[in-house]
């Protein structure tokens, strides 16, 4: 089992804008009044076309690039970590999506190209059907995975169901960690909207912020999980997640480095200290994603969908 891959899956946007469905719960979008959807679309894609450039300069990193299609409405596609994950005994998850016109993003033909380029495809394990129910868990963004320890870290809010974590730890082997995580907004404690935007574990580290587990049991649970597996602890504050500096993740490159991918605004958030800490541990990259990240809500992390698939 590896923490880590080597190959990621990006979805390149065509109709990219701030999603009024997802911005009820997902409180870091904004709207660029006065800015043309096309002029918004168009720097999403800049900033897309730089990260996928960086990502491939690093030795080693294979960066799959799927276009959106034009003919569906789909201004978060740029996030397909949320409607699926690929797993090293060949098993993919399929998830139910809160917003309806995110359900869309989910596309047979691109898993036919990741087939097309060597990757194995065993078998399907889809929970789209919780839509019907109103019940959701959206894939990575919701579900932590240290899937070397085996266990899977949530926090629980209106796009991550319980039951719905429990039935994916026991049918992909994890063992389920619980909790809630809040972020004030106006004054009131309110859930965030995706694990991943305040937590990332890495192979011998795990960056979190823990003053957004009020609940001092479920914080002390947490904490005694990630170090029971020997990971460094590198506590972020709310200010730091609504930079996105939790939102994060680990990739594998040539020669056993590995790099840190994050956006600009979340390494400018981190202190030097922090820095320091992770540079302990892996390398950094990062790149300016000032618009995905005020329109969409999401960063760097959201972007990336991993595939630990085997090879033909």
């Amino acid at each position: 089992m590896q923490q880590t891959t080597n190959t990621i899956l990006m979805i390149r946007p065509v109709n990219f804008r701030m999603n009024e469905q997802t911005a009820v719960n997902n409180y870091y979008q904004k709207d660029l009044e006065n800015t043309l959807p096309k002029t918004v679309n168009a720097k999403a894609q800049q900033e897309f076309d730089t990260y996928v450039d960086k990502l491939r300069n690093i030795g080693g990193v294979n960066v799959i690039v799927v276009n959106d299609t034009e003919d569906t409405d789909t201004p978060d596609s740029i996030f397909p970590n949320n409607w699926v994950s690929f797993h090293e005994n060949g098993n993919v998850g399929l998830y139910p999506m809160f917003a309806e016109n995110r359900r869309v993003e989910r596309r047979e033909d691109i898993l036919e190209t990741l087939e097309e380029n060597g990757f194995v495809i065993n078998n399907i394990i889809d929970y789209t059907t919780a839509e019907d129910e109103d019940i959701f868990l959206e894939g990575t963004g919701s579900v932590i995975l240290d899937r070397v320890n085996r266990k899977a870290y949530c926090a629980l809010s209106p796009r991550a169901d319980e039951d719905l974590f429990i039935e994916f730890c026991e049918d992909f082997e994890f063992f389920p960690v619980i909790f809630n995580a809040n972020q004030t907004v106006e004054g009131e404690r309110k859930a965030i909207y995706h694990t991943n935007v305040m937590m990332c574990v890495g192979e011998t580290f795990a960056v979190i912020c823990l003053s957004s587990i009020d609940d001092k049991k479920e914080r002390k649970n947490v904490l005694k999980h990630l170090k029971e597996d020997g990971k460094t602890i590198i506590d972020i504050t709310e200010d730091q997640v609504n930079n996105f500096a939790g939102n994060m993740l680990q990739v594998k490159g040539s020669d056993d480095t590995s790099y840190l991918i994050m956006s600009q605004s979340a390494f400018d958030s981190l202190t030097k200290q922090q820095i320091n800490i992770i540079e302990q541990h892996t390398k950094i990259l990062s790149s300016s994603l000032s618009t995905i990240e005020f329109c969409g809500g999401g960063s760097a992390r959201c972007m990336m969908a991993e595939v630990f698939l085997p090879k033909a």
